[in-house]
């Protein structure tokens, strides 16, 4: 049995420890245990200074290559686009501030904007599935010249948007064609497309906008993979590039869900339609007017700092416009080619 001797032993031995400890702090080892805090703090503090330094270093170099870039890149841009005729259209709500610079990037390349629209939800809400069809429905008889009898919805509603923005009259190359101003028509008059201002010549080329993926890409409780068919974006760009032939497809920095990822995940749409990431940079919206160019040269490419992209676009030389159209663009190759129904648009 343990007896009051044995707790009172115990608790002597405690405060000898107690006792021991505090004299050796206060005594041989304080200055050992003080001089080492004091050199770690210095050394740290010393790091972090060299780290300040190092990075604004890197900053200014960035800074100084970027502007370099910037400067150079314009150089190359600027005439890229002489003379050809290009349709905007945002896809997934990309701000107007990245579209107003994305549009002063193509001006600036020579480019004439001829269309600037937006699509509007009901191309993939699920409250308008039974428009998209009745619509789609309506139209496929009369676009046996651009779709394939498989087609879907999605495809038939993309070959109407490809036709409505690039379709020129066969008598005046340089005006919309009377199915052209019908079918953009018929997108105002069913809510598919909101217009900043419509057409005012068929256009050579239509750069498609995106914007990061939100969790609003897809119907509520439906995963990307498992969408229905009728609102399969990646469906409506192969039948609009179908139809309009030069396509661009642009965004942000790719991320899951988002339209340039999803056309880059689409093999046989990748290898007919460019696509631009990294539009929220300044000198990755450069390369907007660089991939219409080489696209019009049927140079398809995926531009970019992501995955497997090239940085840069190749440089191609569109012929000199001579009068009001665009109509031939030279093959890389063999200096031949020819744009397909977007290929008369006015001079500009």
């Amino acid at each position: 049995m343990i007896d009051f001797r044995y707790h009172l032993v115990s608790l002597i031995s405690v405060f000898v420890a107690l006792a021991v400890g505090i004299i050796l702090g206060a005594g041989p080892l304080q200055k050992a245990i003080g001089d080492q805090l004091t050199d770690q703090v210095a050394a740290l503090r010393a790091e972090r200074t060299d780290l300040r330094e190092s990075l604004g270093e890197v900053e200014a170099e960035l800074s100084d290559q970027n502007a370099y870039a910037l400067a150079a890149g314009k150089e190359l841009v600027a005439g890229s686009l002489e003379g050809v005729t290009v349709a905007v259209v945002d896809v997934e709500g990309a701000s107007d501030t990245l579209e107003a610079d994305v549009v002063s990037q193509l001006e600036a390349a020579g480019a004439r904007i001829v269309a600037q629209a937006s699509l509007t939800d009901a191309w993939t809400s699920a409250d308008d599935a039974v428009l998209r069809g009745t619509v789609a429905d309506g139209q496929r008889e009369h676009l046996d010249d651009t779709i394939d009898s498989e087609d879907g919805t999605a495809g038939v509603l993309g070959a109407v948007l490809g036709l409505a923005l690039t379709e020129s009259d066969a008598q005046a190359p340089s005006t919309r064609s009377a199915r052209s101003v019908e079918l953009y028509e018929l997108l105002l008059r069913v809510g598919f497309v909101e217009s900043r201002f419509e057409p005012s010549a068929p256009a050579d080329a239509v750069l498609l906008l995106g914007a990061a993926a939100t969790d609003q890409s897809a119907p509520a409780g439906t995963d990307a993979a498992d969408a229905p068919e009728d609102v399969d974006i990646v469906a409506v760009v192969s039948s609009l590039q179908t139809a309009a032939h030069a396509v661009v497809v642009a965004g942000p920095t790719v991320g899951e869900g988002d339209v340039v990822s999803d056309v880059r995940a689409d093999d046989d749409v990748a290898s007919r339609v460019s696509t631009v990431s990294g539009t929220e940079r300044e000198v990755m919206r450069l390369n907007v007017p660089l991939a219409l160019a080489a696209q019009l040269a049927d140079e398809v490419g995926h531009y970019g700092f992501d995955g497997d992209s090239v940085v840069i676009p190749p440089a191609v030389e569109l012929p000199e416009q001579d009068g009001a159209t665009s109509a031939s663009v030279p093959d890389i190759e063999d200096g031949t080619g020819t744009v397909g129904a977007g290929d008369a648009g006015e001079d500009s």
